[in-house]
């Protein structure tokens, strides 16, 4: 399969460098040539050495689980701008891509970077980042990836792994990338959509989900749920995770992700939603726009990961 180009934007780890956030690349499995790319508010390294920590967002980049990259530039800036004016650590998790490694080996790899940063000794992450309050945070498909990894790490803590002194304390779900075999009122609504046409949906999930599956697999489908998940959701409201939804009434899959919030709800687990104006992934495609949108979108996101509460 061709691949579009997609521009990619080198990692800045010089702090000499003017910009106000430094990035660098760490390994994370060699054999899946995968990878993470940190990104630091500069500032920290002027802190002292008793100042508070910083929590850490690790975030999952879109593109249909077939395109994009952690140094895709629309996914760095995205990064850059999180850790800017959140003023958090942000890991951006270089995942495995379809159809080369279909589903689940991108959740696979999200679950390796969360034990990779539980045992890690860079000095980023240990001397200024706060790995008692970590977030999962995706775009698209990495909103997928979200609520599937979370599901993975919460079925390994009721099988009793110690994921310490790594905590979760939340899930952030950014215009989560969803399906179904019946299409839903916005999908026909927006058949032809600019960002995300439903043709385009449906090869991606063609080529990302197990052989032979369609697109009412649990990857894909969110109310496909099990006596495995109602548990997953149980250890939600245990562990008191956040939950936050996000997403636009000008995207294909605000049905789905209106239907997910709804099914978390159904079960009791506490969600937070935020719907506005806007196609799919329109923060992550134009975060430096002077719109209030992603101004109110940022705002969310401050309360959700640097609110004590």
């Amino acid at each position: 399969m061709s691949q579009p180009f997609f521009p990619t934007t080198p990692a800045t780890p010089d702090p000499d460098t003017p910009a106000p956030v430094l990035s660098k690349d760490v390994p994370l499995n060699s054999i899946n040539n995968t990878s993470l790319r940190i990104f630091l508010p500069k500032k920290s390294l002027q802190s002292s050495p008793n100042s508070q920590k910083l929590p850490i967002i690790v975030y999952y980049h879109g593109g249909g689980f077939i395109y994009l990259s952690a140094s895709s530039s629309m996914n760095h800036d995205f990064c850059f701008k999180l850790a800017e004016m959140l003023s958090v650590v942000v890991v951006s998790v270089d995942y495995r891509l379809a159809p080369v490694s279909r589903l689940p080996a991108a959740y696979d790899d999200g679950v390796e970077a969360l034990q990779w940063l539980r045992t890690t000794d860079d000095k980023w992450v240990r001397e200024f980042g706060d790995i008692t309050k970590c977030f999962l945070m995706g775009t698209s498909a990495g909103g997928n990836m979200v609520y599937h990894v979370g599901l993975r790490v919460l079925q390994k803590t009721i099988d009793d792994f110690d994921f310490e002194p790594l905590k979760i304390r939340g899930l952030i779900l950014h215009h989560p990338f969803f399906g179904g075999a019946q299409r839903t009122e916005s999908e026909l609504r927006l058949i032809n959509d600019e960002v995300l046409p439903l043709k385009s949906g449906d090869m991606m999930w063609e080529l990302s989900l197990p052989e032979g599956e369609d697109r009412d697999h649990k990857y894909c489908n969110p109310t496909v749920l099990d006596e495995d998940i109602d548990k997953c959701f149980d250890q939600i409201k245990l562990l008191r995770w956040k939950v936050l939804v996000t997403g636009c009434y000008g995207d294909p899959l605000f049905d789905r992700q209106v239907e997910f919030v709804e099914i978390l709800r159904r079960k009791g687990v506490e969600v937070e939603e935020y719907f506005g104006d806007g196609c799919h992934g329109m923060e992550a495609l134009d975060l430096n726009s002077n719109l209030a949108v992603p101004a109110r979108f940022l705002v969310i996101l401050h309360i959700v990961v640097c609110d004590d509460g």
